[in-house]
């Protein structure tokens, strides 16, 4: 009885550091007393307004801040949302990696580049296998996902049992591997489990997630109809399954196939290597091998299915793909939905490719590797856990989620709808929000890590939207007074040569401006700047409603 009220008692504190306020950037980290254990470590995309941003990490202060604490990183899969932070995080976090045999070959990738290879541990554990790290034994539990290897985490600690279910979906006939392990759901349930932190993305969404095996019918229909053309599908590289589904149909309808993006490589190399594709021999070529072969026996599968500016599906669609040309009749297959966002650069290369004469197909050949109302059901019930902390998703998703799980007869008050940084502690007792850590994601941009602010992107957006005039004049060093210029270039802002006018007044502007700075005794040259940036503005707004980005440069003579 005592070790059931000690048990009881014992608080554990959950500390989502990302993927809770947009769809990536996963990462949590669980903290019992001197033991930190991390779960997942992700990148996310950019939005359109971080102009120049190539990447989104996560913030690790808190971790940097008890370095000592930190176990490890507890991967549940390989995609990028999940894995693409690591080298950046290691370089200054450098502890082991724990994670299925798939996900570790897809991480060595990302560390190779890094050079990070044989200063970072990596351990594959299999699905049913254990990990003890600090004060928490870690089970890895098989799922269901868009790609193989995924795993659902029971993280045993002294104040209960936690399961992160990572992203899953329930599929009785994968293509590759085994189903969703239910039974050791059911079973870890039967123990007791103190909370859920549940994959939401598609909580909105009633019923089930079909089977990926649904999409080979729709693939044989397609390269049924398509039977004198050329095939090109794009997909995401990391869907290993999606992949085999193509390869495998090609290989029965006897077409050859090239694969185009270099992630798509990657992700093909490492996945047949580990023996997660199965690839039939002499079935795939190389791209200067296709001139060898008439166009209705070959298949090309290609990244680029959201429309990313670099992706080979882009550079065929916009003529700077030096080795794929689009024909009139080719038939290309979009194998994804668009994320959102992406729209828009989706609907971009689809004109392009359409204007090309490709027939371009969205014909249900992608199936979600999330779970859907019914399936997220099944998982509560069969685990029962006293909190529900939904996560993976935008808000509106997770308070989906949230609302689904108090029809399951879990109370308000045990269901935390968290935002990245909040520091949730729970015991047996009862669960609450005690802290906030920094939380709000680090810019990338090319090798810059961290170095480019908020300040910066405001800048950049100024500049975007009104660009920038350059005010050159120089000054005499004790008297302040005006020996050359105003002089001033325009970017962005306007043709310089058509405003004449315009430029001659800015000019006399800034003359005004620097005879009061004189007359008036200011002497600072900040301060001087500052006047000829107000007084030029307001005469710029006055006179055309613009507000550019205004740099006064003083040389002194």
């Amino acid at each position: 009885m005592k070790k059931n009220e000690e048990i009881k008692n014992n608080k554990i504190k959950i500390i989502p550091l990302g993927g809770l306020d947009r769809i990536g950037m996963n990462i949590t980290a669980f903290e019992y007393e001197n033991s930190i254990i991390v779960v997942d470590c992700g990148i996310s995309f950019p939005d359109d307004d971080m102009l120049g941003i190539d990447l989104v990490i996560p913030d690790i202060t808190y971790l940097m801040e008890n370095k000592e604490k930190v176990k490890g990183f507890i991967i549940t899969h390989g995609h990028e949302d999940h894995i693409g932070a690591l080298p950046y995080i290691l370089k200054e976090l450098n502890v082991p990696i724990y994670a299925t045999k798939l996900t570790v070959g897809l991480i060595d990738l990302k560390l190779k580049e890094h050079n990070l290879l044989k200063k970072t541990k990596r351990k594959v554990v299999k699905h049913g296998g254990s990990i003890n790290l600090g004060a928490f034994r870690i089970e890895f539990i098989k799922t269901n996902h868009s790609i193989a290897d995924a795993s659902a985490l029971a993280i045993y600690s002294p104040a209960g049992i936690i399961v992160h279910t990572g992203d899953f979906k329930i599929d009785y006939t994968p293509l590759f591997g085994d189903a969703i392990d239910l039974q050791r759901f059911g079973e870890i349930g039967k123990k007791g489990v103190l909370a859920l932190l549940c994959d939401s993305t598609n909580a909105q969404r009633p019923g089930f997630t079909v089977s990926e095996k649904m999409v080979a019918r729709t693939f044989d229909n397609l390269f049924t109809e398509n039977k004198k053309n050329r095939i090109i599908v794009a997909t995401f590289a990391s869907n290993v399954d999606r992949v085999q589904q193509i390869i495998n149909t090609a290989y029965k309808f006897g077409r050859k196939v090239i694969v185009q993006g270099r992630s798509m490589v990657n992700v093909i190399d490492v996945a047949s290597e580990l023996g997660y594709i199965k690839i039939p021999d002499k079935t795939l070529i190389e791209v200067e091998q296709m001139r060898n072969y008439p166009d209705e026996q070959l298949v090309f599968i290609t990244t680029g299915s959201q429309g990313e500016a670099m992706a080979a599906l882009s550079r065929m669609a916009d003529s700077s793909h030096k080795k794929v040309t689009i024909k009139p009749g080719d038939a290309i297959i979009f194998s994804s939905t668009p994320i959102p966002g992406n729209e828009k650069a989706v609907s971009k290369v689809v004109n392009e490719l359409s204007r090309k004469g490709a027939n371009v197909i969205f014909q249900d050949t992608h199936v979600s590797g999330h779970a859907c109302q019914e399936e997220i059901k099944l998982i509560y019930a069969l685990l029962k856990p006293k909190y529900a902390i939904p996560v993976h998703g935008e808000y509106r998703h997770r308070t989906a989620q949230a609302e689904l799980v108090q029809t399951l007869g879990i109370k308000k008050e045990n269901i935390f709808v968290l935002e990245s940084g909040n520091v949730l502690e729970l015991s047996g007792e009862k669960g609450k929000i005690i802290a906030q850590v920094p939380a709000k994601g680090i810019f990338v941009d090319g090798l810059g890590v961290g170095d480019v602010g908020n300040i910066v992107i405001r800048d950049r957006q100024h500049l975007s939207e009104n660009g920038l005039i350059i005010v050159v004049l120089t000054l005499q060093k004790q008297t302040n007074q005006l020996l050359s210029g105003p002089d001033m270039v325009s970017r962005g802002f306007i043709y310089v040569r058509e405003s004449e006018e315009l430029m001659i007044e800015a000019k006399k502007v800034v003359n005004i401006t620097l005879d009061r700075c004189i007359r008036n005794n200011i002497t600072e040259w900040n301060k001087i700047k500052t006047e000829i940036k107000d007084d030029l503005n307001e005469f710029l707004w006055k006179k055309l409603k613009r507000s550019p980005l205004i740099l006064p440069i003083i040389m002194e003579a």
